[in-house]
């Protein structure tokens, strides 16, 4: 079967996704974005392999069928290693195993992957090669266009055509350099310059690779002139976290082209309230669940009464949550009169 062939392929649906976010994206964020879009490709955290193949954490694979299509994001520096864990994945039920070639925070380069790995093609390449062989989704890698004093215009043609001759056929690029030392994760998301040309030069000079854009895109707006450019597809983040319904509850009608109408509010509330009582009756707690509904009306008015009530005025009681939704109402009332 080729990758073209296969149903879990997801090429199309990264035409716009979720970038894995570490403490964000986890299961319950999932869910909660997955009321607002059917259609975006949706990423986990990043997953480390020693955690799944020595540390026995199989648990962190866990998601609800409703999530597709997800994907799962491996880091890890081991061939071997990334393999049983890409097995692993594929055994859930993921969509796509994604490996981690970006992330610059000093524990990911304590163990020799993320963003490090920039400097080690050969070494990426016999990952993607070894994951793909382990499994049959298809296997995709997250990177940045350098990292220190590496030229990207010399050294991403390179990586690129290192990873294509594995047969990798999808790469989501970050466009910015990494810098390994002196600059914080945080930092690293804003200091070094944005080298969005770079990218779209990529796609033109590697037609036949599937490539997505991401760094700095807020808006759909911003994810349509990407795309416009020719690139395969755009990969946002922060904005999509905090923002949640500006960027995904539009998203199948613009980014896709679909009929369906935007998803209402009183059912995305509803959805997530019979969600988190059964979190709830696994033992969990409800704030595992709202804490990632805090931005869902960012810019309106009521937002901050919403985000308050998430934020102090909850228990533990699944109805709180339409409780805190009944308040942003009353708000939002109260303004326009």
């Amino acid at each position: 079967m080729t990758q073209s062939d296969d149903p879990h392929c997801t090429r199309a649906a990264s035409r716009l996704s979720v970038a894995p976010m570490m403490d964000w994206t986890d299961r319950h964020c999932r869910y909660f974005h997955r009321q607002l879009s059917r259609q975006v490709l949706l990423y986990t955290e990043m997953v480390t392999a020693p955690a799944l193949v020595q540390g026995q954490a199989r648990h962190l694979l866990r998601f609800e069928a409703i999530e597709h299509p997800v994907a799962l994001q491996l880091g890890g520096s081991d061939p071997s290693e990334l393999a049983k864990a890409a097995r692993m994945g594929a055994e859930e039920g993921y969509d796509e195993i994604n490996l981690n070639v970006g992330c610059p925070s000093d524990r990911v380069q304590s163990g020799a992957f993320g963003a490090v790995l920039m400097k080690s093609p050969e070494l990426v390449a016999e990952c993607v090669s070894q994951m793909a062989a382990a499994q049959p989704r298809d296997v995709t890698v997250k990177c940045r266009i350098g990292v220190d004093d590496q030229d990207p215009a010399e050294v991403l043609p390179g990586f690129l055509e290192t990873l294509r001759a594995t047969g990798l056929r999808q790469i989501t690029i970050h466009a910015r350099k990494a810098w390994l030392q002196g600059l914080s994760p945080k930092q690293n998301r804003s200091v070094p310059p944005l080298d969005y040309a770079l990218v779209q030069q990529m796609k033109r000079d590697f037609p036949d690779l599937s490539i997505s854009i991401n760094g700095g895109i807020e808006s759909l707006e911003a994810a349509q002139e990407q795309l416009a450019q020719g690139l395969d597809g755009v990969m946002i983040g922060r904005a999509a976290y905090h923002s949640p319904a500006q960027i995904l509850r539009d998203a199948d009608r613009v980014i896709y082209g679909g009929q369906t109408a935007p998803a209402e509010m009183p059912a995305v509330i509803e959805a997530m309230a019979s969600y988190a009582a059964g979190h709830i009756a696994d033992g969990g707690k409800l704030h595992d669940v709202t804490r990632h509904m805090l931005g869902l009306f960012a810019g309106q008015p009521g937002a901050r009464v919403w985000r308050r009530a998430l934020s102090t005025q909850i228990g533990n009681d699944p109805r709180d949550l339409t409780r805190a939704y009944e308040a942003f109402l009353e708000a939002q009332k109260q303004h326009v009169a």
